[in-house]
């Protein structure tokens, strides 16, 4: 069994407000001892000296969509066939690897088996990528996200469309069949829909909703859901639906409720795609006026309302999501962070156990797997970082920062 030590190393544990200098053993796979002191040097350990350099949990998306190609839209990324789909999302998945994300939840593929696919080669060890739980494409309804058909021509839709339970249900089962670890549905709307369908709107109905979730659920399978509106969180509440994604218009009466059941779900907002599209997308056509007249920034300004309230409240709400498009390209996921600080309200420590230690537990489930934390039996997934996050949070946005990448015990990127 292999055996690494991290010495002369400052640790960032996963939920603890600050850096602790200290020694880590990692035996195999995993973390066997964590010590303030100096810890037994067996002959045949590798010693790896960071010089001062943070150890920290490698970091957790649990909003990933690495079968997106950076386009300007859903239907772009749809309209690239599968075959060069697939190359995208292997070079994805080493880039999300490369900047420390040593495990991902896939959030809807691009395609029906890309996540899937992706996933099982990069568990044989063929391609480089992290640990990835596969999902569905998003499931909509006729005229929901998702759903670019016309009824003048024939337009391919990235979204999986259903009407009725039954027509869910059958879907659902044929994903789950192809080996996905988790079903993502949407009702809610989205300003993507360019007023289409606000998010403020849920389009499906309890029956559709209740029929997805409990056919997923009876087959031991995982649920997400694109829930802006107060209904759609209402329903994943109702429902048991895991991953909260945005929650951009929840009400005060459906935070308290969901602060009641606060250890069954995970809200993530994503909050990037409302700043980057407010703020950043003007080179695509998209200045700020463009996105208050869709009501992208006006999902910015509720989110952030509500982000602070379930903060507060006690609601894990955890960074990352929706990159993946030109002007949120794959890559920079980290700037998340200082979002959670400047419009969460959040510490830098907070946003840094928001992207480890919880990102670990959601990523984990049930499972019983340990992740997102530097503490013996943890999984050996680390990151050293040339530099303090916890005073500086956009060294994780900087490849050159990120001076080495442990997977499962065994190097990404070693130090030099």
């Amino acid at each position: 069994m292999k055996t690494v030590l991290f010495t002369n190393v400052k640790i960032f544990e996963g939920t603890k407000p600050k850096l602790e200098a200290g020694e880590v053993l990692i035996e195999g796979n995993r973390i066997q001892h964590v010590a303030t002191t100096r810890l037994p040097r067996a002959k045949d350990t590798a010693v790896i000296d960071g010089r001062g350099a943070t150890l920290m949990p490698g970091l957790v998306n649990p909003h990933c969509h690495f079968t997106y190609n950076n386009a300007v839209s859903l239907a772009d990324i749809n309209a690239l066939p599968v075959e060069e789909n697939l190359l995208v999302a292997i070079r994805n998945a080493k880039t999300y690897l490369d900047y420390g994300f040593t495990a991902v939840i896939g959030m809807a593929s691009a395609k029906p088996r890309l996540e899937v696919v992706v996933r099982n080669a990069v568990n044989k060890g063929e391609f480089p990528g992290p640990r990835i739980r596969a999902c569905t494409p998003e499931y909509t309804v006729s005229g929901g996200v998702g759903d670019d058909s016309r009824l003048d021509i024939y337009v391919p839709s990235i979204g999986l469309v259903c009407d009725g339970a039954d027509e869910f249900r059958r879907s659902v089962r044929q994903l789950i069949r192809e080996g996905v670890d988790l079903v993502k549905f949407n009702n809610a709307g989205d300003s993507f829909t360019l007023g289409r369908v606000g998010g403020d709107v849920n389009p499906m109905t309890d029956d559709e909703v209740r029929a997805i979730c409990e056919t997923t659920l009876n087959l031991g399978k995982r649920l997400a859901a694109h829930a802006h509106a107060d209904s759609g969180v209402r329903q994943c509440i109702k429902y048991g639906v895991e991953f909260i994604n945005h929650a951009t218009f929840a009400t005060d009466a459906t935070i308290a409720q969901l602060a009641k059941h606060a250890d069954k779900h995970w809200v993530v907002p994503a909050i990037a795609a409302r700043y980057n599209t407010t703020y950043e997308a003007k080179d695509w056509g998209i200045t700020e006026a463009v996105a208050t007249a869709i009501g992208n920034k006006r999902e910015l300004e509720e989110g952030s309302k509500n982000m602070q309230k379930m903060h507060l409240a006690g609601i894990k709400v955890l960074p990352f999501g929706d990159y993946g498009f030109a002007w949120l390209p794959i890559g920079q996921d980290c700037r998340d962070l200082e979002h959670m600080v400047n419009l969460f309200g959040m510490k830098p420590w907070e946003a840094l156990r928001a992207a480890t230690a919880y990102g670990g537990e959601a990523w984990a489930g049930t499972s019983g797997e340990l992740l997102g934390r530097i503490k013996p039996g943890y999984l050996a997934d680390l990151i050293m970082i040339d530099g303090d996050p916890l005073k500086d949070l956009t060294l994780l946005q900087d490849l050159c920062k990120i001076t080495a990448v442990m997977k499962d015990g065994v190097f990404h990127r070693r130090p030099s």
